[in-house]
């Protein structure tokens, strides 16, 4: 059987038709906790705050996983300026880490 998902709302459905909801929550809280790790790892160090600034969220009742850097400086970083290259360390991690997530979810859905 496929199953055809656009949103959240349908994943959830789908889930709840299938599994406990804990599994899945434990999973989007287990790849967020790896982005984050994975994106500090891949920041740019000279005196630690950007590599500090970056931290998780999870909201919509264990649903969704939020990592960001929230040093003020953290986009030029990721994407460069006209005087200096950049140095992405999201985008890496974040490409890395939804394939991850990705087979961790197919192995739930089976």
């Amino acid at each position: 059987m496929a199953v055809k998902l656009k949103g959240v709302n349908e994943l959830k459905l789908a889930l709840d038709k299938k599994m406990d909801m804990s599994a899945v929550k434990r999973i989007v809280k287990q790849n967020g906790a790896e982005l984050q790790v994975k994106m500090q790892r891949n920041a740019p160090v000279d005196t630690g705050n950007l590599k500090r600034s970056i931290r998780l969220d999870i909201s919509d009742r264990g649903l969704t996983a939020e990592s960001e850097a929230t040093a003020e400086y953290a986009s030029y970083v990721e994407w460069g300026t006209r005087y200096m290259e950049a140095q992405p360390y999201m985008r890496p991690a974040f490409n890395e880490q939804k394939e991850q997530f990705r087979r961790d979810m197919d192995r739930l859905t089976k």
